[in-house]
């Protein structure tokens, strides 16, 4: 048990992204952790590395949950700077609704910058499945 409070939104949107039950990109997936690509690119191939299991948020992590995590961080930044040369990468991690987390289910945020740096923080148009598997296909081969 921890003190965070986290946003309802059940049925978890991530969950049923994993396991089918609506359409959503992912590119890559294994035991403990997948790497997804949202609709709202919040940068240059913004993505998502989640948990394959349902965990609310950083503290509710098991330990091999962690490392797999991190370990696809690392190689979704790499896949990034690899196929969009851009000169950052940003990475950001929300938990609990007072720091802005807005789905309740462990995920981090890998985005090459935009233009001016950093990444768009307003609002930002949906993609349509379409454009996020071409975002995956992009990137797929460097992962």
């Amino acid at each position: 048990m921890n003190h965070l409070v986290v946003p309802e939104a059940y049925p978890c949107a991530f969950c049923d992204y994993l396991r089918g039950a609506r359409p959503f990109t992912i590119l890559y997936r294994e035991d403990l952790a997948a790497v997804i690509v949202p609709r709202e690119q919040r940068g240059v191939s913004h993505l998502l590395v989640v948990t394959t299991r349902h965990a609310p948020t950083l503290l509710d992590l098991r330990e091999a949950e962690s490392y797999a995590v991190i370990n696809l961080l690392r190689r979704a930044a790499k896949a990034i700077d690899l196929v969009d040369r851009r000169p950052g990468i940003s990475v950001w991690q929300n938990n609990g609704v007072d720091a802005h987390q807005a789905i309740p289910h462990f995920h981090f945020h890998v985005a090459g910058t935009v233009e001016g740096g950093s990444t768009e923080w307003q609002d930002v148009p949906e993609l349509t499945i379409t454009e996020t598997d071409s975002i995956a296909e992009r990137l797929r081969s460097h992962f």
